[in-house]
């Protein structure tokens, strides 16, 4: 996922749904669907879309992030707000979750914690870490875990079973879910056992097919999260990451796939496939409801739609927007239609979002604030 930063809270963001968001109950009812939708919601961005307008008819999960691992055992408790007021907004995500018939998943970590991991996680520190997570899963009445380590190297596999059979063990009705990179398909040749030897411990396992392109050495420019279409100058995909984990041993109902509801600013190339350019910012600024609002309403003929991606972007010689951009990458509810169709033509089991605050249109009409969980919920809960 992503580092983070704490901003001041919002004390009228944590009103409870409304009683017509606690209808569709998935879970309450009995039912369950096989596809889940896992929606990450953070504290940093808890202004950006307040608990009361979540809508929880798209997901079935809500992602609650993060608490970090530290080093010697011991947990933050401040969700990237502070320790009093981040506590507070939690307990209310989850109690909104618990009233729309959702489960609320603890997001553990994240990208810039792997010394944490590696500290908690070890045998000398495990039994403290396992308590104090046990300890605010009860407290908060969490369902489970989301065990965010990156980067997930082979040094630390041992460590890493060890704590998810810890979890289990400690309490073993607890859901357990880990994201994990993409695949660069240029060296997928190999299938990784690691993965089919976690499959058992987890209920999901989800491949982050976000953030799959760079102006990195050997690469062209290419989408954020192209659904198909890789080659040997981009070679990332969703298609070629799940077909590498479905070798690994993963099954397919317990693997998911990832949706980004933000997107990429590059400057220099107007399109994929071309050389140089470079991403000049991405996460967070280029939010979707930015990227909408501020680089495609004022000129809606800069899409394009990459037939062989099955993705949206925008292009201009001419640079645009705040960040004088040449070339946006980005979902739209076509490409995440395209998503749908193709999770279940493989029968996976799901998606996870990052984050559901990015796609929120806060000053438009109800019922036209939600685009993206509008196209999700239709692609991936019908």
């Amino acid at each position: 996922m992503r580092t983070f930063v704490a901003f001041a809270i919002c004390w009228i963001c944590l009103a409870l749904p409304t009683p017509a968001q606690a209808i569709d109950r998935i879970f309450a009812s009995g039912f369950e669907n096989p596809r889940w939708v896992q929606g990450y919601y953070v504290g940093y961005e808890h202004d950006l879309y307040p608990i009361a307008e979540v809508d929880f008819s798209a997901i079935t999960h809500l992602m609650v992030g993060r608490v970090r691992p530290l080093a010697d055992g011991n947990i933050t408790y401040d969700f990237d707000i502070d320790n009093t007021n981040g506590p507070v907004w939690a307990h209310a995500a989850i109690a909104a979750a618990h009233a729309a018939g959702r489960k609320a998943i603890l997001m553990l970590g994240g990208a810039g914690e792997i010394d944490g991991w590696r500290g908690a996680a070890s045998a000398a520190n495990r039994s403290l870490f396992v308590i104090n997570l046990i300890e605010m899963y009860e407290d908060y009445q969490f369902d489970g875990f989301d065990l965010d380590w990156e980067p997930l190297e082979a040094g630390d596999h041992a460590d890493f079973i060890a704590l998810a059979q810890a979890l289990h063990n400690a309490r073993p009705n607890l859901i357990l879910t880990v994201p994990l990179n993409w695949i660069n398909s240029n060296v997928a040749g190999t299938p990784n056992p690691f993965l089919g030897q976690i499959a058992p411990l987890f209920n999901r396992i989800n491949i982050m097919t976000y953030d799959m392109a760079g102006a990195w050495e050997g690469w062209k420019s290419w989408h954020n999260s192209a659904l198909h279409g890789e080659t040997a100058n981009t070679p990332s995909s969703v298609s070629s990451s799940v077909a590498y984990f479905l070798a690994s041993g993963v099954p397919a109902a317990k693997l998911g796939i990832g949706s980004a509801f933000y997107g990429d600013c590059w400057q220099g190339v107007t399109a994929p496939h071309q050389d140089g350019g470079s991403i000049s910012t991405s996460d967070g600024t280029m939010s979707y409801a930015n990227i909408i609002t501020n680089y495609y309403a004022p000129n809606p003929a800069r899409r394009v739609w990459d037939a062989t991606a099955h993705v949206p972007y925008l292009s201009s010689a001419t640079a645009f927007g705040s960040a004088q951009c040449n070339f946006v990458t980005y979902e739209d509810a076509q490409s995440l239609a395209d998503k749908g169709a193709y999770a279940r033509d493989q029968g996976l089991g799901g998606l996870i979002i990052w984050t559901i605050s990015q796609g929120h249109f806060a000053n438009k009409p109800v019922g036209q604030r939600d685009p993206l969980l509008d196209a999700v919920r239709t692609a991936f809960l019908p």
